[in-house]
């Protein structure tokens, strides 16, 4: 009898505990909705009760799983847009700034670069971290990335990699990212943004844990911020069973970075504008794409160009006003110009106006 109850005290436990990531890559799962039309894909099981926000903010939830066809079906569930959804973290003004990376994955890799999608060592994923390191570090902000390693790539790899995750965030960081690539077909992720072929980013977050609601928000905050100032970059979101280590921390977000059938190239071109997102997100700076930035210049070169034509307009009156005539304006006007740029345009006035 004591056995009993304590085997059926042993399942409750296990059942209370969050559900484990699955064993992503293993096969992909296409998500429709109920007319038939595909949103999106994954490579990964998609389970009932697994959201999805897609590329135009519409939320989906997930109501029916096919796995002979692997297929799953999703329900409209509302329009983040509607929302308030661009709501800022608070942004950190000063002090050290710091955001710890590192890839549960560390066998993924891109076979058009790679050779092959799965490397033991010398892994591709790899190459796309240092990268996002890099332009973290041209906007002052330190990251570190962890190259340890916990292959093999199954179900039980975000089990191995907690410890480091637990280690990392020892350092106090503002962020906590695991750096993937997707296994789905190239065309999934191949975007354009200022007018450069990159990859898309999708925003992985795991549902089975009690930070399951920060995490969702932190990546809410990633998709507004890029999609204000690099649209097409992000992706998705997906918010599938499982914890993937983010009940650690509220600020915990999993990226993928384009897939394994996409050009590493076109990854690590992403890496730049994801830097301006989070230098964004979480420190207020950044994320104003080269386009706004010429925008900007523009619009201040127009500004600068209304006021010289107001404070030409006046200066025409002015000149009327106190000549009273149309040839003595002119003569003014020109004696105005020449002094104001040197003599180099306008008429000189002789006199003491010209001596030294």
């Amino acid at each position: 009898m004591r056995r009993i109850v304590a085997l059926a005290l042993l399942m409750m436990v296990l059942a209370a505990l969050p559900a484990r990531a699955e064993n992503d890559g293993d096969c992909v799962y296409t998500l429709l909705d109920p007319s038939g039309n595909v949103l999106t894909m994954r490579a990964g099981r998609m389970f009932t009760g697994d959201e999805y926000i897609a590329a135009d903010n519409r939320e989906y939830r997930v109501v029916a799983v096919d796995d002979a066809a692997m297929t799953a079906t999703a329900e409209y569930v509302s329009d983040s847009a509607s929302e308030a959804f661009a709501a800022k973290t608070d942004a950190k003004a000063d002090g050290n700034r710091l955001i710890c990376m590192y890839s549960t994955h560390s066998d993924e890799s891109y076979v058009p670069d790679d050779g092959t999608e799965s490397k033991w060592q010398g892994a591709g994923i790899y190459d796309v971290g240092d990268s996002l390191k890099a332009a973290l570090a041209k906007k002052g902000i330190e990251a570190v990335y962890s190259h340890e390693t916990f292959l093999p790539h199954d179900a039980d790899a975000y089990t191995r990699s907690r410890r480091t995750a637990e280690e990392l965030l020892k350092k106090g960081p503002d962020a906590l990212i695991d750096i993937h690539r997707d296994a789905v077909p190239a065309k999934q992720y191949e975007t354009e943004v200022n007018g450069e072929d990159i990859s898309k980013v999708r925003l992985f977050v795991g549902r089975s844990n009690p930070n399951a609601a920060a995490n969702k928000q932190f990546a809410r905050q990633i998709k507004a911020a890029a999609d204000e100032a690099y649209p097409g970059l992000i992706k998705d979101i997906f918010i599938g069973r499982g914890n993937y280590n983010q009940e650690l921390y509220a600020n915990s977000i999993l990226l993928e970075f384009g897939t394994h059938e996409i050009d590493k190239d076109k990854a690590i071109a992403a890496t730049s504008y994801m830097a301006d997102v989070l230098d964004s997100v979480l420190y207020g700076k950044g994320a104003r794409s080269r386009g706004q930035r010429g925008a900007s210049t523009q619009s201040a070169a127009k500004g600068v160009g209304a006021v010289v034509l107001a404070l030409a307009a006046a200066a025409v009156v002015f000149a009327f006003v106190a000549t009273g005539s149309g040839r003595g304006t002119l003569k003014k006007l020109s004696r105005h110009v020449s002094e104001v740029t040197g003599g180099m345009m306008g008429k000189k006035e002789r006199g003491r106006g010209n001596r030294e």
